[in-house]
């Protein structure tokens, strides 16, 4: 099994630091607002990532960190007028209830900055202790990257560039200016905890390496998050933790990609912000897990108008030939053990779900001609697919309610599906001629034809 690791830019074979036992961490959420997209996406890819390792054997310990104290979090306690660590307590429970709505996986550890104060003030003390770090004039703690040498190695930055687009504390006690807090002493009206530099809160960088190690010990096998969190989030954490240990503190780091809507960066400056729940009354938390892990998880997934609405009917489809294959064999048990052989294959190259997600149209053309020959295959085909898809989150549901509660008001007549079938297997075949000749004949049946990445979708005209 290989997976793609961001400090050496390469694939590289899994070895746990444990035989059988993996211990994977996961930047999570800061709970300033509501949980979208962006966050299910996270949340979504490791939660397969953990599923996947499981199946393979090993015991997976997987932690995911809530950001419940930060600059984020105490403006909006200012605008609301909720002290911060009750907005805080009402947002994750609420971005707990949606994740759970969106049908993905708790981690093993739920962690939680201020349930960790302690631990956070403790690995600072060692830092200072080691030479690592040091007090500013106003009660501030600072990281001095100087003194680990390492510093950049993740991201490839150097001095020069490290300060692009990170907030700079201004101190002028600081010994440069790219170190970074560990410590912030508190203003008026903030939540503080008291600390041996008088009364504070932590910077977020520290947070995740103090949970980190009590969660975990001195090293872990994966660290991910966000692609937005190489630099600086998990630059600082790497300097932090293994200047305090001085030894590596994850073996692999892998990061997923970010969410794009309609080729724009997804921001609250642009207004295109897309929160979970809101999709969630639209659209099933199966069309969102298709749609998302349709592209490998590295690459920036990009929300056009149809990206769901596409998921939805491919699944609507899926589990039309799902609902049959049951109706027409119902007492047919078994699987294909070469549908799971292969999926395995693929999420072992680097949990290449695209490619797992795209076979799928091959077995289901493979499903519909077994039932046109009246061939018990069938219904093996479509267990398999349910037990071993199910580990992405998709066709967990019963067929019928899921096409009560999901399917098109106008379902496509089998003749127009059959054509837009022989279509797709022309476009894999590079037949371009017999394509375009099977276009026009759907436009005559008064349907038209939209190529995707994963197949195709058909419109009434």
């Amino acid at each position: 099994m290989k997976i793609y690791n961001s400090l050496t830019r390469r694939k590289e074979e899994f070895v746990p630091l444990e035989a059988g036992k993996v211990k994977m961490y996961a930047c999570g959420i800061t709970v300033s607002g509501d949980a979208h997209i962006g966050h299910a996406f996270q949340a979504i890819v490791y939660d397969v990532f953990r599923n996947f390792l499981e199946k393979k054997g090993y015991a997976v310990t997987y932690a995911r960190n809530y950001t419940d104290v930060d600059d984020k979090i105490i403006a909006k306690s200012h605008e609301t007028g909720i002290p911060a660590d009750e907005y805080a307590r009402r947002m994750i429970e609420k971005t707990d209830r949606v994740m759970h709505e969106a049908h993905i996986g708790d981690p093993t550890l739920l962690l939680k900055a201020t349930e960790h104060i302690d631990d956070i003030i403790s690995f600072i003390q060692d830092l200072i202790r080691g030479g690592h770090a040091y007090e500013g004039a106003h009660g501030d703690v600072y990281f001095d990257v100087d003194s680990f040498p390492a510093y950049g190695h993740l991201s490839g930055r150097d001095k020069e560039d490290m300060l692009d687009g990170v907030r700079v504390e201004n101190d002028e006690s600081k010994k440069n200016a790219y170190d970074f807090a560990l410590w912030k002493a508190a203003k008026p009206g903030e939540i503080a905890w008291d600390s041996p530099w008088g009364k504070g809160r932590p910077g977020w960088h520290i947070e995740c390496s103090a949970m980190n190690r009590a969660a975990f010990g001195d090293r872990i096998d994966i660290h991910g998050g966000g692609r937005d969190l190489i630099f600086p989030h998990h630059e600082n954490e790497i300097a932090q933790t293994e200047a305090l240990t001085g030894k590596p503190f994850a073996n692999y780091w892998v990061h997923n990609g970010l969410i794009k809507i309609n080729g724009q960066k997804m921001s609250k400056s642009l207004g295109n912000v897309l929160l979970l729940e809101d999709l969630l009354k639209k659209y099933s938390d199966e069309a969102l897990k298709f749609a998302l892990l349709s592209a490998n998880y590295r690459g920036d997934v990009n929300v056009t108008d149809n990206l769901f609405p596409d998921a939805e009917a491919h699944l609507v489809r899926f589990y039309t030939l799902i609902e049959k294959a049951e109706a027409a064999f119902p007492q047919e048990e078994g699987g294909m053990p070469a549908i799971d052989e292969k999926f395995d294959a693929a999420m072992e190259d680097d949990f290449n779900t695209a490619l797992a997600l795209s076979d799928l149209f091959g077995y289901f053309k493979d499903v519909a001609r077994l039932l046109g020959e009246n061939d018990p295959a069938a219904r093996r085909m479509t267990n398999q697919i349910k037990a071993t898809y199910g580990l992405l989150g998709v066709f967990r549901r019963d067929a019928k309610e899921y096409l009560s509660a999901y399917a098109a008001e106008e379902e496509i007549p089998e003749a127009v599906r059959a054509v837009a079938e022989e279509r797709l297997a022309a476009r894999q075949n590079k037949d371009w001629a017999t394509s375009d000749a099977l276009r026009e004949k759907l436009k005559g049946m008064g349907y038209a034809v939209k190529d995707s990445k994963s197949g195709y979708t058909l419109s009434k005209l």
